[in-house]
């Protein structure tokens, strides 16, 4: 098989087609997401840290001081940026969340209809005696050695 035949095989095949889909929708939500945490969630954060933006919380590993995290990084000092982990850390949770609650939600409606028992049937003394009759009718096989 040439190179291009199975090139088009793996591409025509529908797994290839549905991560596609998914990579370009996750990516897609890993903004709306990223909004959330940076223009909803962190400002609240903020307002319960005296109004200080969250994502200027870092420390620097010298003992210069600096008011903001750009300032820093312009001067050159080395910088732990914990707002930003944190920012990443809350992304990475609600992700998370939503994702398990949309894997529930199609395992919910994947699942099969549940089995009813197949009820076991009483044969009655006529059924019985019938098949007592079929059976002593029926040729006996035996094996016979040669």
């Amino acid at each position: 098989m040439s190179f291009i035949a199975e090139f088009k095989e793996f591409v025509s095949k529908g797994n290839v087609l549905d991560l596609a889909v998914g990579v370009i929708i996750g990516a897609a939500f890993s903004k709306i997401v990223d909004s959330m945490v940076n223009d909803i969630l962190m400002p609240v954060v903020g307002l319960a840290n005296h109004g200080k933006d969250f994502k200027d919380a870092f420390l620097t590993l010298n003992s210069e001081s600096y008011g903001t995290l750009e300032q820093a990084k312009a001067a050159g000092a080395a910088t732990l940026n914990y707002g930003l982990f944190l920012n990443a850390v809350l992304n990475f949770l609600i992700i998370a969340f939503v994702i398990f609650w949309v894997v529930k939600l199609a395992n919910y409606f994947r699942r099969p209809a549940p089995t009813l028992p197949v009820p076991v049937l009483q044969l009655t003394k006529d059924q019985m005696l019938l098949m007592e009759i079929r059976d002593s009718l029926r040729p006996e096989t035996r094996l016979i050695a040669h």
